[in-house]
């Protein structure tokens, strides 16, 4: 089953099921979302946060702007790219989906966490080292929300069934937010990636994001991954803003 980064080493304590995964250094545990309108722009965010984060996300603005040639080359080059498709159709159309997207090289794939599409996708990805990430509840999503597109669970409890769901799929991760993430820890267990959207150092401005939480937390939650885009993307300097984050990150 295609799990992230299945040679990694556990931390484990009595009180929670991961407190940290040894083989990865923060600096690894940290997605930036390039979440930018060109490749230009992304190309030079990239220029300024080398040396400091190896792992990008793309998703669907950049990647409708030229992004997806841009993930393969900063994947040919050794970079980790989380693409964020958030994959929903037919099982053969999600299927002939993945097999393309483990061609390219990617490290992560979001798939939306529908029992058949997911085994749809793990199928696909059978021998790959791609990791699927089922995408449980979006983070700007509250209750509210999810009674206005007819569902009858609150968000927590929606993640946690669709947690369950992945687990039981073969998935190789959640995406969840940080808010759930000792919550899904517990069903999953150690193995599973619980990538965190929705991260917001203390004072920064929530944007359209409902369900936040600060790094420092997200990791003590159990996450294995925290994506971060506007908050490093769109400050003044990007470098600092990066680096304020993983402070915060070590300090968990």
């Amino acid at each position: 089953m295609p799990h992230a980064d299945r040679n990694l080493a556990h931390a484990v304590d009595p009180d929670r099921s991961v407190i940290g995964i040894q083989a990865q250094s923060i600096q690894e545990r940290l997605i930036v979302g390039l979440d930018v309108p060109t490749v230009k722009e992304a190309e030079q965010a990239v220029r300024q946060l080398d040396g400091l984060v190896s792992f990008y996300k793309i998703g669907y603005q950049l990647a409708f702007a030229g992004g997806l040639d841009f993930a393969r080359e900063l994947a040919s080059g050794g970079t980790k790219i989380f693409l964020d498709m958030k994959l929903l159709d037919i099982d053969h159309t999600v299927a002939k989906g993945v097999e393309n997207i483990v061609r390219m090289g990617m490290t992560m794939l979001t798939v939306h966490a529908y029992p058949k599409a997911m085994r749809a996708a793990v199928e696909a990805a059978r021998g790959s080292d791609l990791c699927l990430l089922a995408v449980s509840v979006l983070t700007s999503m509250d209750e509210q929300d999810m009674i206005d597109v007819g569902y009858e669970y609150d968000p927590h409890t929606l993640v946690l069934r669709r947690s369950e769901q992945a687990l039981h799929a073969g998935m190789g991760g959640i995406v969840c937010s940080a808010a759930e993430a000792e919550a899904v820890r517990r069903i999953v267990g150690p193995d599973m990636a619980v990538v965190t959207p929705g991260i917001r150092p203390a004072g920064s401005d929530h944007g359209d994001q409902k369900r936040v939480v600060a790094p420092a937390q997200a990791i003590r939650n159990g996450s294995s991954h925290l994506v971060v885009g506007r908050p490093i993307v769109a400050a003044a300097n990007r470098r600092a803003a990066a680096e304020a984050i993983l402070d915060e990150m070590r300090s968990a």
